[in-house]
């Protein structure tokens, strides 16, 4: 379970020294020492209603929901909060991934702002930051918004390194193994029909009202924000004046121009320019009008992969120029 970060160690001796210090963890010690005993499936191998791969803790419920489930498998703890954007990206791969696990480990959910003690416990100072803690003590952590395929590994170097020692991964994953042979192919999800047929037909507004009717809905769908991003820039950049860079250019102050000017720019895959116009319309800037930069701009980050070394260069810059 090591990872290239040389700073892992110290960081995880942290962890544990701040857990101890926060949660009462006498009642697990007899029992960590103790062989574990796996907890008996559910009829049909399936979570009952108090077995749930994905839960909301709270101060009160984090002995139970984290400690103590900790005995018998990993419990990964996603420390977030409403406001932060990153944690709007990471939540959805990470509860993707213990739906998909089907019980090798739990994913422990803690807004922050609601319960700052286990922020405090963890030594939080900046989220989104995820902690994966087994026999009641915090064993690896990481911070930021990873890709997909960077959260999957961590996963399984996690599990793997535990399998041994925890019974209950290797059945939980029996059982998936078992469920999946009966899988059959999901429907499609006749929302996107609708909105993929509107789309089609170049009726961008019939699009976008459909995608945000799923989001009103669903405010953690991953597929349908992006996807509304997508149509709204299309509709933008359909209509987007070809002289519009040039007027940009010859009046800095026109703030229109300059929203304007960074659809072309970006139309024509002139993205890092694009983003740097904006980032400077930003930081000249002040109220109503440096906060339309900065949305247009964040409106063109959706865009993209969150790993896209563009938009981590941007969103670097914008930063410096707000604060």
């Amino acid at each position: 379970m090591s990872r290239p970060d040389p700073r892992q160690a110290a960081q995880t001796a942290a962890l544990s020294s701040a857990m101890a210090g926060a949660v009462d963890l006498s009642a697990l010690k007899a029992r960590s020492e103790a062989p574990a005993r796996p907890q008996p499936a559910a009829a049909g191998g399936n979570a009952s209603s108090g077995d749930q791969w994905v839960i909301d803790v709270t101060e009160q419920t984090f002995q139970s929901d984290v400690l103590e489930r900790s005995m018998q498998v990993p419990v990964v703890v996603d420390l977030w909060a409403t406001w932060c954007q990153p944690c709007k990206q990471l939540s959805p791969v990470l509860e993707r991934l213990a739906e998909a696990g089907n019980g090798a480990w739990v994913l422990a959910k803690v807004d922050i702002d609601a319960n700052p003690r286990i922020a405090q416990a963890f030594g939080v100072q900046s989220i989104p930051m995820v902690v994966a803690v087994v026999g009641g003590q915090p064993v690896d952590a990481f911070n930021g918004a990873l890709p997909e395929p960077q959260v999957r590994q961590w996963i399984s170097s996690l599990l793997d390194a535990l399998r041994e020692q925890m019974p209950a991964i290797r059945e939980a994953e029996e059982r998936a193994a078992g469920q999946g042979d009966e899988e059959v192919e999901e429907p499609e999800d006749p929302r996107f029909t609708a909105a993929e047929d509107a789309l089609e037909r170049g009726d961008y507004a019939g699009a976008e009202a459909a995608y945000q009717q799923i989001l009103d809905a669903e405010p953690g769908n991953e597929q349908a924000a992006a996807a509304l991003a997508q149509v709204r820039f299309l509709s933008r950049a359909e209509n987007v004046d070809p002289s519009a860079i040039a007027r940009a250019d010859a009046d800095p102050d026109d703030v229109d121009a300059q929203l304007a000017a960074a659809d072309a720019e970006l139309a024509g895959d002139r993205v890092e320019e694009a983003f740097s116009r904006l980032v400077s319309v930003a930081g000249r800037t002040s109220g109503e009008d440096r906060d339309r930069a900065r949305e247009h701009l964040v409106g063109l980050f959706e865009l993209f992969p969150p790993d896209d070394q563009r938009v981590s260069a941007a969103r670097r810059a914008l930063a410096r120029v707000l604060f």
